[in-house]
């Protein structure tokens, strides 16, 4: 009785050990599918109709070397249709993609439209985009816009893990990183969420010495602030304002390319918000397209 007891445990222990490995796996495996993000954000063109203009999103973001696209469903019906769309052809040209949603501070009352279909209920969200991940293995992430501006009312920790539980019973290879602004990204922030994410998204505005759109000179600085605090390995992708912002106004295309070549030495990942019309910006479109060929020349395809 004591040896079977002896196999017992010690099957047990061996299979707590394989759990955990497991799951180390799968995490670095997320990890894996978040470095080296050159993206651009949103803003699609449209055609008539409203409905993305597909061919001409590849051809744009084939045009600038990016190798990842986030693709917002907020402002149209159509949306989450139109991502069924964007996936096989960004597939053909290698192109990862990220599929973000709205919060509710992001919703009615407060904007006129929910992201459709499921509007806030995120964990139904989670399941979707995991199912949709399976089919179409270049949706690698999804993301929650201005996520820490909810973490009171909506995204606790218990409901963010039942997000990810309901996520990763479906597929364990899809990562979550949503928005995380500098001002809360601090020890209760990593110590409660890291743990149940896979990388932030960090929209730099100068926060820790007064927020504008002028200056990228900290952008180093503040990454680094948020990597002594998230661990080491834990990844963090930078998100440039290209797009003016409603309070902190517009930026210089000076200022796009200073933080793209600071964010390539920080950080894990560069997203600009938003995609960039190449006819209404041509001289933004124009030093996108330089910086992020020029990392593509540097580093292996993903």
């Amino acid at each position: 009785m004591k040896f079977l007891l002896t196999l017992f445990l010690a099957a047990l222990l061996a299979g707590c050990a394989t759990s955990r490995m497991s799951e180390q796996d799968a995490r670095a495996g997320r990890a894996r599918a978040i470095l080296g993000t050159r993206a651009t954000y949103c803003r699609a063109p449209r055609k008539a109709d409203s409905r993305v203009d597909v061919d001409r999103l590849i051809a744009e973001l084939t045009e600038i070397h990016a190798n990842t696209y986030s693709f917002c469903i907020h402002n149209w019906y159509t949306d989450w249709d139109d991502l069924k769309l964007i996936l096989p052809r960004a597939r053909e040209k290698g192109i990862r993609v990220w599929a973000s949603i709205v919060p509710p501070t992001e919703s009615p009352p407060n904007l006129k439209m929910y992201a459709e279909p499921f509007r806030l209920d995120y964990v139904r969200w989670a399941k979707e985009f995991a199912r949709l991940s399976l089919r179409e293995t270049n949706l690698v992430a999804w993301s929650i816009d201005d996520f820490t501006h909810n973490l009171d009312k909506t995204f606790t920790p218990a409901y963010v893990r039942r997000m990810m539980n309901a996520s990763r019973r479906i597929n364990p290879k899809l990562a979550f990183v949503p928005c995380c602004y500098y001002k809360t990204i601090k020890p209760a922030f990593t110590t409660n969420y890291c743990q149940l994410i896979d990388g932030i998204l960090f929209p730099y505005r100068h926060e820790s010495a007064g927020s504008n759109l002028k200056d990228p000179s900290l952008v180093e600085a503040e990454i680094k602030e948020i990597r002594e605090l998230a661990g080491p390995g834990f990844p963090i992708v930078l998100d440039i304002y290209a797009s003016a912002h409603s309070r902190l106004g517009a930026t210089t295309p000076e200022y796009v390319e200073q933080a793209m070549i600071a964010g390539r030495r920080a950080a894990d990942g560069v997203m600009i918000y938003c995609h960039q019309d190449p006819a209404k910006e041509p001289v933004k479109c124009q030093i996108i397209k330089r910086q992020f060929g020029a990392w593509a020349a540097e580093s292996p395809p993903p």
